[in-house]
């Protein structure tokens, strides 16, 4: 899929940007979307030279305004033409939260750039993005307890592991709209900018982070600070083990890779690589960490 009617896709100087491109509808979130998105996302993980992504909205009104529920076509919102026989049916499946796992789970640094209005999915869109940064005229809103309904995409795992039970309690049963200064508040966006700055932030930031990262390591912003997919290795412990971790490793790592990484020395530690590692080192028997990096499967 190459040609998009609902979002834009560019990528320049190693910076991907998706912008969502609804501005009469105030971006409203469609199936379509869905799918646009996360083949940009897939376009996004196979393109090396891709080293950051910056997502946002067209217009200066929203950035996602919500799911459309109404369609131009007239037909159900977000409705198959044929029935379901069973919930094994991948048809079941919430559609925005496949979309919001994908952006989790991709190997890139994603920047939200919230120009505007961001409720329903399109507040719940931007908790697996990395750093959030908001015009001062944005607002949020987790409303789903308002239409007596759960909220979508995840969000009672993320967003009280991003902003602490008590904030994500308080925002998701008031389910009221709230400003951008109790968003920066809360911790849900990193910084606030006035409209016309917004984007210039997004990008400078997208491009320290590409400037001062090694292109072997940029892809391995899904194993990093405790963001760990389900689908990513799990290290074995081997003898003692540290009380800490390093930036959310989980289990801790051994003490002799600890020890080592502090006095700057060169460990060779085998670990065991379980067969389902999908790391592109993967060679079936044992991880070869040196130089405080995984390096290859031996």
């Amino acid at each position: 899929m190459t040609d998009y009617t609902q979002i834009l896709y560019d990528v320049a100087d190693n910076i991907a940007t998706i912008t969502i491109n609804r501005p009469e509808k105030m971006n409203a979130f469609t199936g379509t979307m869905i799918r646009e998105m996360t083949d940009a996302f897939d376009r996004i993980d196979a393109d090396d030279d891709v080293r950051a992504v910056v997502v946002t909205g067209a217009g200066e009104r929203a950035f996602c305004a919500g799911a459309d529920l109404t369609p131009e076509d007239g037909k159900k919102p977000f409705a198959s033409e044929e029935p379901v026989e069973d919930y094994s049916d991948p048809r079941v499946r919430d559609g925005g939260g496949l979309l919001i796992l994908r952006i989790y789970q991709c190997l890139k640094p994603v920047i939200g750039a919230i120009n505007g209005v961001a409720v329903g999915v399109g507040a719940t869109m931007l908790l697996p993005m990395d750093m959030r940064l908001a015009s001062e005229t944005a607002r949020f809103g987790f409303v789903f307890a308002r239409r007596g309904i759960a909220p979508d995409g995840a969000a009672s795992w993320f967003l009280p592991n991003l902003v602490g039970r008590a904030q994500a309690l308080e925002w998701c049963l008031t389910g009221r709209v709230f400003d951008a200064e109790e968003a920066l508040k809360g911790g849900l966006v990193r910084s606030l900018h006035k409209p016309e700055d917004l984007l210039p932030a997004a990008y400078a930031l997208a491009r320290e982070i590409v400037d001062n990262t090694r292109r072997y390591r940029s892809p391995s912003r899904g194993r990093c600070c405790g963001n760990c997919p389900p689908r990513t290795i799990r290290w074995k412990r081997t003898r003692s083990t540290a009380g800490s971790s390093i930036i959310g490793q989980n289990p801790p790592m051994p003490k002799r890779v600890l020890r080592a990484f502090w006095r700057s020395a060169v460990p060779t530690i085998r670990i065991k690589c379980p067969a389902t590692c999908q790391t592109a080192f993967h060679g079936g028997k044992n991880l070869l960490i040196s130089d405080k990096n995984v390096t290859k499967c031996v």
